[in-house]
């Protein structure tokens, strides 16, 4: 392969960068959807239950019925929405969306435990969201046990005089992320996700829109090969990645205050290498592609949804069936996403991760290279 002539190169690189600068739509694309992407799903999209709204029915109306109560309006998941006088009443809080639970308390409950008797409660819950429905079924259990398991402390430290010693204790504790906060999470695999999708749009328009404007004979004309066509048009995308990726870090730090424990030498290099790979495969798509429209539906679909659904950003891996599994090793979102976690939460270093950054220098390089040798059949 002979040199590159880095005079042509850096000729298409200008016309390409003055292109853009002129396009307020391009730079709309690579320089505010990020952002606003960001924002947007960096917000709406959370893992943290709260604030559950919850229908309590209290036909007891006792103090021991009124502590229960209490402790569900006390916890952080929960927030009393409704108070129905009758099942009917809470049928429908719950069918019309008001409220997700609903607490019913027995007339006999104060009674029964008054007396030490085992009682029950009940709760009716929308199972339409599982998941949903499955976090605030475990936190209202947890509540109930607790408030149980008071009852018999305090019973046998009134028939003994003196508190019992619990045979087993739990003491978690979580590394990475102590406080449970989902967005420390989402964010960094988040971050994945859009440089995937918006670097890829850019670059799959520029050869689809020489096609489509005619200009792309007069390029044919020249003595510029197709490598440092390639590679010119990547060249000002490349920046703009770069110049979002360095966004993205300091929105994730000052909007979402989720830190960084790692390289950020690491990080950004390891970002570098994941946008060459990125920008090719918008290339690649764009030398395929014949027009503008079809360039940008074919990007979406090969970045973003599989970026989404198979990269272990929403979805855990491990729960998917086999066959998807094997699909997951072909999506080099999985393991940006698995570098850019283990740098946020973990403070790792190369050390653990140059399994992952390989693979992405080896999809760096292979896109490139498919990109370059595609667009060569387009010349000749």
């Amino acid at each position: 392969m002979r040199a590159l002539n880095l005079r042509r190169l850096a000729a298409v690189a200008r016309k390409e960068f003055i292109h853009v600068v002129r396009d307020p739509r391009a730079l709309g694309i690579a320089i505010v959807l990020p952002m606003i992407m960001l924002m947007i799903f960096g917000y709406a999209l959370t893992l943290d239950l709260d604030r559950v709204p919850l229908a309590v029915w209290d036909q007891s109306r006792t103090p021991q019925s009124r502590e229960l109560v209490r402790r569900f309006e006390g916890s952080r998941y929960f927030s009393v929405a409704a108070r129905p006088g009758n099942y009917q009443e809470a049928e429908a809080a719950i069918e019309h969306g008001r409220v997700l639970m609903a607490l019913v308390v027995p007339v006999d409950f104060g009674k029964q435990v008054a007396s030490e008797r085992p009682t029950q409660v009940q709760v009716l819950a929308d199972g339409s969201d599982a998941n949903t429905t499955t976090l605030a079924l475990g936190y209202a259990e947890t509540i109930v046990r607790t408030y149980s398991q008071e009852i018999l402390l305090q019973k046998f430290q009134r028939l003994t005089g003196r508190a019992p010693a619990l045979p087993l204790e739990l003491r978690p504790r979580a590394w990475f992320n102590t406080d449970m906060e989902s967005k420390v999470f989402i964010v960094p695999g988040l971050i994945a996700v859009i440089m995937m999708l918006i670097t890829a749009l850019l670059t799959s328009l520029t050869v689809a829109r020489e096609w489509e404007t005619g200009t792309m004979e007069q390029l044919i004309s020249t003595p510029v090969r197709s490598s440092e066509l390639i590679l010119g048009k990547l060249a000002p995308y490349f920046v703009i990645g770069m110049v979002d990726m360095l966004l993205s870090v300091l929105a994730g730090r000052f909007l979402f205050d989720v830190p960084i424990r790692g390289s950020l030498l690491l990080l950004f290099t390891v970002s570098a290498i994941y946008l060459v790979g990125a920008l090719s495969l918008g290339i690649l798509i764009s030398t395929k592609a014949k027009t503008q429209l079809l360039a940008s539906q074919a990007a979406f679909v090969a970045t973003f949804l599989p970026a989404f659904l198979l990269s272990g950003f929403m979805f855990d891996i491990g729960n998917m069936p086999k066959a998807l599994q094997v699909v997951t090793y072909f999506i080099p979102a999985r393991y940006f996403v698995t570098i850019l976690r283990s740098l946020y939460l973990k403070g790792a270093g190369l050390a653990q991760l140059w399994p992952e950054c390989l693979l992405m220098v080896a999809f760096g390089a292979l896109m490139l290279l498919l990109a370059i040798h595609s667009f060569k059949k387009r010349l000749d």
